[in-house]
């Protein structure tokens, strides 16, 4: 990591708490460029020494215009590092045994390196079997309970990638987690609980985590304790989606503030539906040290942390012989 970056953050750091004036708006587009120019060169390198590029197979099931947009931006950064892509697209009603039959057909395919299933997936369909059945070497969204599993034991695995988009934010930002408080608005077993754990854990193990005191609420959590936590939190990572859970009356001066929700609200003016994020980001960005918008914040960052996991797989097929991904899937 250049330290460049990091200069740049922290001299804002020091202005910032000199003189009060609005948070630091981080933008996720540019830290999302500078990790693809990461994963492009190393990449280059990976192919100038014989190896082929990367391939990333996307199965998206249905029709959900959301689900399609997300797909696209994926697909498109993959084309923009060098990864060859493919989308394989399914109708809503295909069952779940030939969803399974098809993971499978991937899993034995050499040509496939990263394999990801877009979600949510039609009701019929258990999104933990989908997740599960995906081979723990290609599950570039990081969701194997083999590959979870390993991140909450504190080694090297597939990171899900907004948690890990997460963690880079704050990381590549500046902000100290050693020692801090941090308040996760969300309990979800792809998003707030990996951001928990990534936080929480100690930073010496394998995977190093940030030595931070961690809190998790989430909709059962009463309003007035959750002011509690969030008034001494120096983090909060709001990933609820909940629009406007976090405001500038519960947070305390200089707090970082992560917005990972991504929610669609029509605005009372216009009529027409806009994307906004958990937090109120005009009030909380005036007593906060540091916010992420909604757009152009977390998000960029995910597919940016998905590109690194592919170019990851690919590397690992060469570690792992093909008796131990067998023995990997059927775990």
């Amino acid at each position: 990591l250049s330290l460049a970056p990091q200069c740049s953050y922290l001299c804002h750091v020091g202005q910032h708490f000199s003189i009060r004036q609005e948070a630091v708006v981080i933008s996720g587009k540019k830290l999302a460029r500078q990790i693809r120019d990461e994963v492009r060169a190393d990449l280059e390198e990976w192919v100038s020494t014989g190896h082929r590029r990367p391939h990333l197979s996307v199965i998206l099931v249905g029709d959900n215009p959301a689900s399609h947009s997300y797909v696209l931006n994926k697909t498109r950064a993959a084309a923009d590092v060098g990864i060859s892509s493919e989308t394989i697209l399914k109708h809503t009603n295909i069952s779940e045994e030939e969803l399974l039959d098809l993971i499978d057909k991937l899993n034995t395919d050499p040509r496939v390196d990263g394999l990801l299933v877009q979600l949510p997936l039609p009701e019929h369909i258990d999104e933990r079997a989908i997740c599960n059945a995906v081979s723990p070497t290609k599950d570039v969204d990081g969701f194997h309970v083999v590959n979870v599993g390993r991140m909450c034991l504190d080694q090297s695995t597939m990171l899900p990638a907004t948690p890990w988009g997460v963690w880079e934010i704050i990381k590549r930002t500046g902000i100290p987690t050693f020692g801090k408080n941090v308040l996760v608005a969300g309990r979800s077993k792809n998003v707030g609980m990996p951001i928990a754990m990534l936080l929480h854990t100690d930073g010496r193990h394998e995977r190093p985590g940030g030595d931070a005191t961690v809190t998790i609420s989430h909709r059962y959590t009463p309003k007035d304790q959750l002011c509690q936590h969030t008034k001494i939190a120096d983090i909060i990572v709001a990933a609820a989606g909940i629009p406007n859970l976090i405001t500038a009356d519960m947070i305390k001066e200089g707090a970082a503030v992560i917005d990972v929700g991504i929610n669609r609200v029509q605005d009372p003016i216009t009529g027409k539906s806009r994307l906004v994020g958990d937090v109120d980001f005009e009030g909380v960005r005036q007593k906060a040290g540091f916010i992420t918008p909604v757009p152009g914040g977390v998000g960029p960052m995910t597919v940016a942390m998905l590109m690194k996991n592919t170019v990851k797989a690919a590397k690992n097929v060469l570690l792992c012989p093909p008796q131990r991904i067998r023995m990997a899937v059927a775990s």
